[in-house]
C-alpha cells in the first residue's frame, strides 16, 4: 500500500487554520451573506486556507491526535475568526440603523423590500445605504485587509493561546455601543433637515388652518429627504471609508486584547 501524500499531521494542523479561516468569511460582509450559495463559501474558505497555509504552518501548534483536544481547539478558532469578521459587521448594522431612522421620519416606515445579503426584510433607505457601503467596502479592498488579518493573527495569537477572560469583551461591547453613534451620524443630516421642514409645516398649518398639513407632510419630506442624500452623499463614502480605515486597528487592538 502507498503512503498517503500528505501526511496526517498535516491535514490536522490544515483543519485547525481552515477553522479561523472559515469563521471569518461566514461573518464577513458581502462574503459570508446569504447571496453567496454555500458551496461558494465553504470554497473560497478552503481555497483561502490552502494559500495561508505554508505561511502560517511554522506557528500552528503540534499534531494532537485525541479528538477532544482537537475540536475544542477548532471551537476556539472559529470563536475568534467570527470575533475578527464581526468588527466589520458592525458598521454595516450601524450603516442599516441610520437607513431605518431616515426612513422612518420620511414615511417609509411601511415600505420594506427584502435585503439578500441579511434574509430580511429591511426599509427602502436601509437597503440603499447597505449597497453604498458594500461598493465603498469593495472599492477600499477592506476585503483584502481581513485575510491580511488573518495572517497577521497567527504571529499575535497562536492557537491555542486564546483567552476570552481578558478585555476582549469589553472591547466588543464598546465596539457595539459605537454601532448606535456611528448611524445617528449617518442619519443626523437628514434628521435636522426633516426636523426643520416639521417645523416650518407646523407654523404653516397655525398660519393657515385650512391648509391639509398632513398630507403635504408626505411628499415635502420625502423630496426633502432625497435632495439632502444625494447632497450628504460624499460626506456618507467620507465616514464609511473613515470607518473601515479603522478596522485594521480595532482588529490588531482585539487580538492584543485575546
Amino acid at each position: 500500500m502507498e503512503p498517503l501524500p500528505i501526511s496526517v499531521d498535516a491535514i490536522q494542523q490544515f483543519m485547525i487554520c481552515f477553522a479561523r479561516m472559515a469563521s471569518m468569511m461566514a461573518t464577513l460582509p458581502v462574503f459570508g451573506s446569504g447571496t453567496a450559495p454555500a458551496r461558494v463559501r465553504i470554497g473560497l474558505s478552503l481555497m483561502l486556507a490552502l494559500v495561508i497555509f505554508p505561511v502560517v504552518r511554522p506557528l500552528l501548534p503540534p499534531p494532537d491526535f485525541n479528538a477532544l483536544p482537537l475540536a475544542l481547539l477548532m471551537l476556539t478558532e472559529g470563536i475568534l475568526g467570527l470575533l475578527i469578521g464581526f468588527t466589520a459587521k458592525l458598521i454595516f448594522t450601524s450603516v442599516e440603523l441610520g437607513g431605518t431612522i431616515i426612513g422612518y421620519q420620511m414615511g417609509f416606515a411601511a415600505a420594506n423590500v427584502y435585503d439578500p445579503q441579511n434574509q430580511r426584510q429591511v426599509s427602502l433607505i436601509s437597503q440603499f445605504q447597505n449597497v453604498l457601503a458594500i461598493l465603498v467596502f469593495l472599492v477600499l479592498d477592506i476585503h483584502h485587509l481581513f485575510i491580511r488579518a488573518v495572517v497577521e493573527s497567527y504571529r499575535l495569537l497562536q492557537p491555542g493561546t486564546t483567552d476570552l477572560s481578558g478585555g476582549a469583551i469589553p472591547f466588543i461591547m464598546e465596539l457595539a455601543g459605537h454601532m448606535f453613534t456611528l448611524g445617528v451620524q449617518f442619519s443626523a443630516p437628514i434628521l435636522a433637515v426633516l426636523l426643520l421642514s416639521g417645523l416650518v409645516l407646523g407654523i404653516l398649518a397655525r398660519v393657515f388652518p385650512q391648509l391639509n398639513v398632513f398630507m403635504l407632510s408626505f411628499p415635502i419630506n420625502i423630496g426633502v429627504a432625497f435632495i439632502v442624500i444625494g447632497l450628504t452623499l460624499n460626506l456618507v463614502v467620507s465616514l464609511l471609508g473613515r470607518e473601515f480605515g479603522s478596522l485594521e486597528e480595532r482588529i490588531l487592538n482585539l487580538l492584543q486584547l485575546l
